[in-house]
């Protein structure tokens, strides 16, 4: 089964200090030695790259474009990355009129739409509550998947 991996799974992974850290490294390696395979589409790099270079004081790791950079590369070297396609929009704004999606959601939505454009159904994220309202997809959180 193919799993997209959610940008706050991601960061974790990114930031050793972090308490669930740990945990997000556990499921990657359940999903992965159980035969799933975790995946990323565009807009969860995106979103990555903006709280690596956002800095600390806003929420962000502060890291430099160059580090960046560096773990995009191994990101993308380590997940398959499912690339953006036209009909994504018409999925997004299908998905967001209809689930009266609304502010940074969207970001959310747009997800989802690439899951649904990509048949993905399972998506690995700390985030839960953010997508229980797709009921396209199933929902799996770090804790669930390690336990």
């Amino acid at each position: 089964m193919r799993v997209l991996t959610d940008t706050s799974v991601l960061i974790r992974l990114a930031k050793k200090s972090d308490p669930d850290h740990n945990r997000a490294d556990a499921a990657l390696y359940t999903l992965r030695s159980r035969g799933d395979e975790p995946c990323v589409v565009p807009q969860v790099i995106y979103e990555y790259w903006v709280v690596c270079t956002r800095p600390v004081e806003q929420n962000g790791l502060g890291m430099t474009v160059t580090a960046t950079t560096a773990t995009m590369t191994r990101l993308q070297q380590s997940f398959p990355v499912y690339r953006d396609e036209r009909a994504i929009f018409d999925r997004w704004e299908e998905l967001v009129t209809r689930h009266e999606v609304k502010g940074k959601n969207a970001h959310d939505a747009r997800i989802v739409a690439a899951m649904l454009h990509h048949r993905l159904t399972h998506l690995l994220t700390f985030n839960d509550s953010d997508f229980k309202r797709f009921a396209e997809i199933a929902v799996l959180t770090p804790g669930e998947v390690a336990a």
